[in-house]
């Protein structure tokens, strides 16, 4: 029987996490549940948000189903997610968009997978504070080399992009396209503006298309991106993105079909694979039964296909859509036309339609 890594996070994470384990339950396709705390649960038992177990855990079992974590502002603690893909070498994160009937949108059908770089780029977390020692160094040593008066109150990023990363996420895109058999990858960059890091994911996305000529390929602006999908969504298949455009633009698909709330997503290495939903923690609603459950459900039907359960995610996926097209049961982020559904009423009506 195959054993999963849960972990539940927090603020609405526990909520969501129990409802998609009772519906995957409710399959009774054996799998095995190792339950383990993250986040703000984590820091209050072990001292730290991300415990070292926990990655063992994923490292033993190979995969895991992760709720929503907080990350402390102002306690010096990580990214949960970033030091998760980072330690696993989770370096591609794939967000299918899919607009399942009876989902309110301006738009009749998407269908859309955004990939994103998941282990560089901004999301390095390599910063200079305004006015630190280490800023003021960096100011003496723009100004030496280049010439730019870097203005003493000025907080800095640096955007490391490399070769490798951008080979391996386009060349996973290219990949993922033929094995779904899409029809096109779109590349987004800013290429024009950030010559030395953009220009070189877009460099190296334009060779490696050269090896895939039964896929379509174009590359643009990731402005010009940002406007056709508010514009012709459907102009767009499989979109690869740097680490930080990605995750903005993941997000602008989300709500072409219906919200967060309807947004799985996974994050895939050589090794391993952790899937959860796009949304945060909403600590502001927690605990009180109105999160959205179908993104994490959602989740777990792509967890099931990952480990060969083909059948069982087929069940799970065409139950949720059964739910989803009947708007019987709907929490308040679908704008329902009645009494909001609880997180449990959702999760019990895709379990009666298994």
């Amino acid at each position: 029987m195959p054993t999963v890594t849960l972990i539940p996070g927090d603020g609405i994470g526990p909520e969501v996490a129990a409802a998609t384990r009772r519906v995957v339950d409710a399959l009774d396709c054996g799998i095995e549940w190792e339950v383990h705390a993250a986040g703000l649960p984590a820091i209050e038992t072990h001292g730290s948000p991300l415990p070292e177990h926990v990655i063992a855990s994923i490292v033993r079992n190979k995969v895991a189903l992760k709720g929503p974590v907080t990350t402390p502002v102002g306690t010096g603690f990580r990214s949960i997610n970033v030091v998760l893909r980072k330690d696993l070498d989770l370096f591609a994160s794939v967000r299918p968009c899919h607009l399942y009937p009876g989902v309110d949108s301006r738009f009749e059908s998407i269908d859309i997978v955004v990939i994103r770089e998941n282990t560089e780029d901004l999301y390095e977390g390599i910063e200079f504070e305004q006015n630190s020692r280490e800023q003021k160094k960096l100011r003496g040593y723009l100004k030496y080399m280049h010439g730019y008066a870097l203005a003493p109150d000025a907080g800095v990023s640096i955007k490391p992009i490399s070769v490798t990363a951008s080979r391996a996420i386009v060349q996973f895109a290219f990949d993922f396209a033929k094995r779904q058999k899409r029809r096109k990858v779109t590349l987004g960059h800013k290429a024009n503006i950030m010559k030395f890091s953009d220009g070189l994911w877009l460099e190296t996305g334009e060779r490696l298309a050269v090896d895939y000529r039964d896929v379509g390929f174009e590359a643009i602006h990731v402005d010009e991106l940002a406007m056709g999908l508010a514009w012709i969504p459907n102009d767009f298949d499989v979109i690869v993105l740097p680490n930080l455009y990605g995750d903005i633009i993941s997000d602008l698909c989300a709500g072409l079909i219906g919200g967060l709330g309807l947004a799985p997503g996974m994050n895939i290495g050589l090794d391993y694979a952790v899937f959860e939903p796009t949304h945060g923690s909403a600590p502001d609603i927690a605990g009180r039964g109105l999160a959205n459950p179908v993104a994490m459900i959602l989740s777990a039907v792509h967890m099931l296909r990952h480990i060969r359960m083909t059948s069982a995610a087929a069940s799970l996926e065409r139950a949720v859509e059964k739910v989803l097209a009947d708007g019987h049961h709907r929490t308040a982020d679908m704008r329902p036309t009645r009494e909001p559904a609880t997180t449990d009423e959702v999760a019990n009506a895709i379990i009666e339609a298994l």
